[in-house]
């Protein structure tokens, strides 16, 4: 059955200055025009192309969503000493100060 939505065309060049990767898969969605000329706009505003803004979205969603979803099984008295390690104040180190720096993996 034919779609009849309306397409929208945006100018096909790339705003982005990072390097072209390469690319393995693609993800098609339907979208209403609304929506696209929003994600088209913070696209723009962000100097990114509109897949380059929308990956770098969806990347970050799917991050928090794994991230929030983290189990964690500890016997009671376990718990009970990683409970007061988080409410304790890290002491500044060199490993604190060299990780609070590092750049995630997922980042």
């Amino acid at each position: 059955m034919p779609s009849t939505a309306k397409r929208i065309t945006t100018p096909r060049r790339r705003v982005s200055k990072a390097k072209p990767s390469v690319t393995v898969g693609a993800v098609n969605i339907r979208i209403r025009p609304e929506e696209r000329a929003l994600i088209d706009q913070a696209a723009v505003l962000s100097g990114k192309s509109r897949s380059e803004f929308m990956l770098e979205a969806a990347r970050r969603a799917a991050t928090d969503a794994i991230l929030d979803r983290t189990l964690l099984r500890l016997e009671p008295a376990a718990f009970t000493r990683f409970l007061a390690m988080l409410d304790a104040p890290p002491q500044p180190n060199e490993k604190l100060r060299k990780l609070l720096k590092t750049t995630p993996p997922w980042g």
